[in-house]
């Protein structure tokens, strides 16, 4: 590994997400949704809300005062799992089958982190719940903390940012190096621990990595020994690396992710109205016209593991019936018959049917997929990608024919030129894994790259960790449907057939929420012209997509940024070349029985 140090602290790269797998995301970006419409009661919130969230305005007037009494005792969904046989069940530090030897992967894993905001390819413009929990601060001594002040988001009002009318609530996390302007309506995980949204009771955090000093630092001083739950893929050396810096915080408890496939990682995120306690004898069940916490549920039924049982059953005691998104989600796994429809892209493949509106000409509205990893894919575009993978992203209702190969396809994946001339310079590549092994296969791919671009917000020298899909209209003002999620340009995330297409097999747990125009009362989306815009003149339910449209096709050039060896950063030439949080999840619960998804 090397270690660098520039404008933006001192940090190491590492290699540790090859091409079938997303290793080493670092800034776990993660998609929000809040409470949309507005209300006009005097002193209330201007929006249609729970009864939580009409508490949390009264917290603002009234903020909670600080006490040094830890109050661990409280009732909490988190406890410390037993260690048994799931030992050797983790995650491999490998994305395809020719990648690297385990020891080497592991050892990436551990120079997987990076000085937050001020490291290196760190996913600057995750979507909504702010920055992820590994990227660790280093050397930079007694001005740790004004670094860490500078993208906080500490100066700005969350509440009224949060009350700023937007109907979708999605957010990107503040980047330091920035204008100012582009930061002021973004996010800082500090800021979702706020307490602004109630006494936090305990939580649970779902990530790829931890750093868990860095973590802990996020919670406000009050909040510092509730308990927390760090459900992880970690195993063997890296398990004990987390175990070992997990040990000095009493308060924190460790969840193992199972991964019995091969090459399978764990990675998911997300930012959720404050969800209410069902009062009881309501006999009210809290499900939104979306099926989220029922998809919920099943994606944390399927980790099978006993500290995840007392959060399905928190979660089964709260109203999410606010909920106007779609759960798309990955667990590893051989699915048949109708088990398929549950997961990865033949879950998007169902809701896209089932709840998308036809469009006329729909061959000519693009497909788009912007991400930080890619796997391996096959010899040619017809093994998986223009195959299962976009007859999936090509659906539109019931009615809609296979018109897959007529489809433009457009993947953004930032070229070298992005890369050098990025915050970071070079370095930045750390965090888009791509394997020179892999690339050499598929040379196919690069007719498909566009460039990253993202002046809309403010982003274009930020190298995104966010991951997107979207189908937009010819001439990109409209979109028909956009996804936000953890899983990269992968078989491993989203899941490939096998058996004859008789069974989808997926590696990894990924998880995403899905914006469907149907479930806010619309035909398409308006695009917003500009990303941070308040202007009146574009209409209320206009979506911001968080980077230029249309994307710009790589030129004669152009190359994409791969990885020799694992460890060096090099320009691949044309002939090996290829293609919105890793999600960050995390969920609380609040001393008045609301919770924080």
């Amino acid at each position: 590994m090397a270690s660098q140090e520039g404008n933006y602290g001192k940090w190491t790269i590492s290699s540790s997400d090859e091409s079938e797998e997303e290793k080493p995301q670092l800034d776990k970006p993660s998609a929000s949704l809040l409470p949309h419409a507005r209300q006009g009661a005097t002193g209330q919130p201007k929006y249609t809300c729970s009864e939580a969230r009409k508490a949390a305005h009264r917290r603002k007037l009234e903020p909670v005062k600080f006490s040094t009494a830890d109050s661990v005792s409280e009732a909490s969904p988190c406890k410390r799992q037993k260690s048994g046989s799931q030992e050797d069940l983790g995650w491999c530090l490998s994305s395809s089958e020719d990648e690297l030897p385990r020891e080497l992967q592991q050892e990436q894993a551990k120079a997987s982190r990076v000085k937050e905001e001020k490291g290196p390819p760190s996913p600057r413009d995750c979507a909504a719940r702010g920055a992820g929990p590994h990227s660790p601060p280093t050397s930079r001594g007694l001005l740790e903390e004004e670094d860490e002040q500078e993208t906080s988001g500490e100066g700005q009002d969350v509440w009224d940012l949060l009350d700023e009318g937007n109907p979708f609530q999605f957010y990107l996390t503040r980047v330091s190096g920035i204008k100012p302007k582009y930061n002021a309506g973004a996010l800082h995980i500090k800021d979702i621990l706020s307490p602004l949204f109630g006494t936090l009771v305990s939580s649970a955090q779902f990530n790829y990595c931890f750093d868990v000093d860095w973590l802990v630092r996020q919670y406000p001083p009050e909040f510092r020994k509730k308990p927390v739950l760090l459900v992880h893929g970690d195993k063997r050396e890296a398990k004990a690396h987390l175990v070992a810096e997990a040990k000095p915080h009493g308060n924190v408890s460790l969840c193992q992710a199972k991964l019995d496939i091969a090459f399978g990682t764990h990675h998911t995120i997300w930012l959720s109205p404050l969800y209410p306690r069902i009062v009881h004898g309501t006999h009210r069940s809290g499900e939104s016209a979306t099926r989220f916490k029922a998809d919920l549920i099943s994606y944390l039924a399927a980790y099978n593991a006993a500290p995840l049982k007392e959060w399905i059953d928190t979660i089964q005691e709260h109203d999410l019936s606010e909920t106007n998104v779609y759960l798309i989600a990955s667990t590893p796994g051989r699915f048949q018959g109708n088990q398929k429809d549950n997961w990865g892209h033949f879950r998007l493949r169902k809701l896209l049917k089932e709840h998308a509106s036809p469009i006329p000409k729909a061959e000519s509205w693009p497909v788009i997929g912007q991400f930080s990893s890619i796997g391996s894919m096959g010899a040619d575009e017809s093994k998986w990608l223009c195959s299962e993978f976009k007859e999936s992203l090509v659906t539109l209702g019931r009615e809609s024919r296979t018109l897959g190969s007529a489809v433009p396809l457009h993947l953004i994946y930032p070229s070298v030129e992005n890369v050098r001339t990025s915050l970071e310079g070079y370095p930045a590549g750390g965090s888009l894994p791509y394997s020179i092994q892999t690339a050499e296969k598929q040379n196919w791919l690069h007719s498909y790259f566009h460039k990253w671009s993202a002046d809309t917000s403010g982003r274009s020298n930020a190298m995104p960790h966010i991951k997107t899909y979207m189908r937009a209209s010819p001439d990109f003002s409209q979109i028909a449907w956009f996804l936000v999620t953890s899983a990269n340009l992968s078989k491993a995330a989203w899941g490939a057939l096998e058996k004859n297409g008789t069974q989808l097999m997926i590696r990894s747990y990924e998880l995403g929420v899905l914006f469907l125009p149907s479930a806010f009362g619309l035909d398409s989306f308006k695009v917003k012209q500009k990303f941070f815009s308040g202007s009146s003149q574009e209409p209320a339910a206009s979506f911001p997509v968080p980077y230029d449209l249309p994307p710009e096709l790589y030129g004669d050039r152009d190359s994409c940024t791969v990885w020799v060896n694992g460890w060096s950063l090099v320009a691949a030439p044309r002939a090996v070349t290829h293609v919105v949080w890793p999600l960050y999840t995390q969920a609380a619960v609040t001393s008045d029985n609301s919770m924080l998804g």
